[in-house]
């Protein structure tokens, strides 16, 4: 999983060091498909990325992965946002499934479950688990313990509670006890790495 709402949120210097440590054939959860040819789009470009499962995956600047899929060179799961966003929450509060009335009807239901409850219907969707998330914060401390940046909190939160591991890049570092409990967004028994913007290895 990469956080991000296109470049809000991002954890570029984490994706650049997922390019250079040379993993491939990857899953990739995120709301977009990437943007110019930096961050994410840099990750496709690379030819690391086998599946992304988005909400987004076109717009103007999204050239790299509109290429790869005409080539078919990757594969789209296709998911409405706030079913990407319901899918990982439920994975990390370990909820096995969940009906929505989002994608009823459309090709995005075809070979799923569905059901009409008082009158309406649904589609089953699952949760989506990971391995690993990358995720960007504004501050975080050592025991990893993390707040957000206005727009920039989107999808890390929940990206935190449902992976195996996750890595937090934040901009500043704060020593223990000195963020406000009150603005913790993402506890830290979440986060099993922090890293600061900037840091060399």
């Amino acid at each position: 999983m990469i956080g991000g709402f296109g470049n809000a949120g991002m954890p570029a210097a984490l994706i650049d060091a997922l390019i250079e440590q040379g993993a491939r054939e990857l899953t990739i959860v995120n709301n977009n498909a990437g943007n110019g040819d930096h961050g994410l789009a840099a990750l496709l470009k690379a030819k690391r990325v086998r599946k992304i499962i988005c909400s987004f995956p076109r717009q103007t600047d999204s050239h790299v992965f509109d290429g790869l899929y005409r080539a078919g060179e990757i594969e789209l799961e296709l998911t409405p946002q706030g079913n990407l966003a319901e899918r990982i929450r439920a994975a990390g509060a370990g909820i096995a499934g969940f009906f929505t009335p989002t994608g009823y009807g459309t090709l995005l239901a075809e070979g799923r479950e569905t059901r009409v409850i008082n009158g309406r219907g649904y589609v089953l969707e699952t949760p989506i688990h990971a391995d690993y998330a990358l995720i960007k914060a504004h501050r975080g401390d050592r025991w990893g313990n993390l707040v957000y940046r206005k727009a920039a909190r989107n999808f890390g939160p929940i990206m935190a509670s449902a992976a195996k591991c996750t890595i937090a890049q934040v901009a500043g570092i704060a020593a223990l006890g000195e963020l406000d409990p009150e603005n913790i967004v993402t506890p830290g028994i979440f986060v099993q790495r922090v890293v600061l913007e900037g840091a060399q290895a």
